[in-house]
Parts: structure tokens; sequence; C-alpha cells
């Protein structure tokens, strides 16, 4: 379910049940204090309206699956709106309250209680589904932790191994300076076997020459 449809829910329900209980306070009110209160009723039915609209707005730009349940919701949401402007038509007009005690007086304990239920019927509603946005809301924030913790964690194994390459990077280059040393080494080494080898043979070449030169000496006499 979209986050911004839920908060507007929220908000819905929350004004709803504040209506039920102002209407039930403003028709026991007189003068002065009924007109504050009926004032009051309207401010929160202009805001349950605009509220409403905005529901309605959200829910045809979700995707089909999600859109329609969200529709049926509000077709309730609707419904329990035009209840509560009926009572507020009642409370608001001329001797309200005088016309509200004959209608009790004539219709006897019954219908009162009827009325009464209805109202506690739909205050429990509007309680119920303020629990399920609370719920909602908080397995939300649930998700919401969940997802920053995962993130704290693959940051840290991200932290992890960007040391861990950086350790290997010295490390080879530090084998690529004592390949470069190796290398000078055996060259060096090359050299001075090229040089020895030609001192090996100026040598052997020497002794040959002095072999032959007494050999000659002595066959010579």
């Amino acid at each position: 379910m979209s986050e911004v449809f839920e908060g507007y829910e929220r908000q819905y329900c929350e004004i709803s049940a504040s209506l039920s209980r102002k209407c039930a306070a403003a028709s026991a009110l007189d003068g002065e204090k009924k007109k504050q209160k009926l004032s009051e009723i309207q401010a929160d039915v202009k805001e349950s309206e605009s509220l409403i609209r905005k529901m309605d707005l959200e829910a045809r730009s979700l995707q089909p699956s999600v859109k329609a349940g969200l529709l049926a919701k509000l077709r309730e949401y609707k419904s329990d709106l035009s209840s509560v402007k009926s009572e507020v038509k009642k409370v608001s007009a001329p001797n309200a309250h005088q016309a509200t005690r004959e209608e009790l007086l004539e219709a006897g304990m019954s219908d009162t209680l009827a009325a009464s239920s209805d109202q506690r019927g739909r205050l429990m509603m509007t309680s119920e589904r303020l629990n399920q946005s609370s719920d909602r809301i908080r397995e939300s924030q649930r998700a919401v932790f969940e997802t920053e913790e995962i993130g704290v964690s693959i940051l840290q194994d991200l932290h992890n191994q960007r040391q861990s390459l950086l350790h290997s990077h010295t490390t080879l280059h530090g084998v690529d300076d004592y390949i470069g040393k190796s290398k000078k080494i055996l060259a060096s080494m090359s050299k001075r076997m090229d040089r020895n080898k030609w001192t090996m043979f100026g040598i052997i070449a020497a002794l040959m020459f002095a072999i032959l030169f007494i050999l000659y000496f002595k066959f010579a006499r």
C-alpha cells in the first residue's frame, strides 16, 4: 500500500473520531459555546473532505491491483463522512437540542440505545482503522530499520574489502620492487659470468701458448 495514502488515511480516521465526539458534545451545548463547537466541526468536515480527495487522487495513481482495494476502502470513508455530515446538520439546526430531546422522548429508549450503539460502532471501526494504520507504520519502520542495518553491514564489508585490496596492492608493489632488484642482480651476475668466462678463455689460451712455446723449445734442441 502507498505510504502517502496511509498517511492521509491515518489523519482522516483521527479527524473522524474527533468529529463523532464533537457532535455528541455540541448537541448538549447552547449559545456561544455551541457556535464555537460547530465552527470546529465545520473545519474538521472540510479537512476530512480534503483528505478524501487526496486519498482518491493517490489511489487512482497506483497500479490497478492496489487501486481497486483502496477505492473500495475510500467508498466506506465517503459513506462515513456523509453520515457525519447528516449528524452535523441535525446538530446545527435551530432548536436542535429541543428537537433532539423531543425525538428521544418520542422514539423511546430503544432508539437512543440504537443511536448510541451506531456511534460506538463507528468509533470502534475508526479505532480499528487507526490501529491497523499504526501497525502498518510500525511494520514499515521495522523494515526501514532492517534495511538500514543491512546497508550498514554492506558498507562495513565494502570498507573491509577496500582495506584488503589496498593491502594487496601495497604487497604487490613491494613484490614488484623485489623483482626489479632481482633482475638487476641477475643482470649484474650475468655480466660477471661473461667477464669471468672471457678471462678463463684468455688464461686457457695463455697456458696453451706457453705449453706450445715450451714444447717448441724442447724439441728444437
